[in-house]
């Protein structure tokens, strides 16, 4: 099944776009405007006008004085979705396992159009913090959750994504072309997890281990930490094998549908 890459092709409706990148400005933002939207938008200020009236009519937005905030509802549609991918609790109890094991960063991804979501996250006290939120997206290639994932993709699906990547060097280490990162999936399917050695972030190692059922791979979960705690024996020692019992757990535990 190949990714959706959101380039379809088929007919779109531009006033859904609109409304999606209004809800887009006012996730990051409250308290905006009719005039800063439709600046920042580039559309007039009747049609930003209209599309507000009508997100406020179905309680989307909120409004107050002259501006506008996302209301609760948004907040109930996202607990929905959360809900969705799997058995929540059971997920977010392994990763908060993994913080008060550690005290660093934990995580759990799903794929999503050819990237890696974050499920959820922990913050253990003497974790270095990350720009990563959860409903957030990174490229596969360059994450120890996304190559965690990708390696045990069936042939047709990994083979999909890969096509659509375009690979971009955040960092010196950086998987840079389909061959690395094809040699690098053949040893995480030997090893049974993968690692991030600096090349999302310079100066952060994560370990991650897949979540499957069968075929199926359900998402991964991961430790992320300074370079300076995370050296090679504990990657491949008591890390790689905390996420690997952490995945264990939530497979034995969680129905996804």
């Amino acid at each position: 099944m190949p990714p959706q890459t959101g380039n379809r092709p088929g007919r779109t409706i531009r006033s859904v776009k609109i409304a999606f990148n209004i809800i887009e400005v006012l996730k990051d933002q409250n308290d905006v405007g009719v005039t800063e939207l439709a600046n920042e938008l580039g559309h007039s200020k009747s049609t930003i006008h209209s599309h507000l009236r009508t997100l406020e009519e179905i309680e989307i937005l909120v409004r107050e004085g002259d501006g506008y905030r996302l209301s609760l509802q948004i907040l109930d549609m996202a607990n929905h979705v959360r809900d969705h991918a799997g058995n929540y609790e059971v997920v977010q109890n392994e990763v908060e396992s993994l913080v008060e094991e550690t005290g660093e960063i934990a995580h759990f991804g799903i794929e999503e159009y050819g990237q890696v979501a974050y499920l959820c996250k922990a913050t253990g006290e003497q974790a270095v913090e990350t720009a990563s939120r959860v409903g957030t997206r990174q490229p596969m290639y360059s994450t120890s959750l996304g190559k965690a994932i990708l390696a045990y993709l069936p042939d047709s699906h990994q083979e999909a994504i890969v096509d659509t990547m375009e690979f971009v060097s955040k960092t010196p280490k950086t998987i840079s072309s389909r061959e690395e990162l094809y040699a690098e999936l053949d040893r995480i399917a030997e090893q049974g997890y993968a690692l991030d050695d600096e090349e999302n972030i310079e100066g952060l190692r994560c370990v991650a281990a897949p979540v499957r059922n069968g075929p199926k791979v359900l998402g991964a979960i991961s430790i992320s930490g300074p370079s300076s705690r995370f050296t090679d024996e504990r990657l491949h020692g008591e890390l790689s094998d905390s996420v690997l019992r952490a995945a264990n757990v939530i497979e034995l535990n969680t129905k996804f549908s």
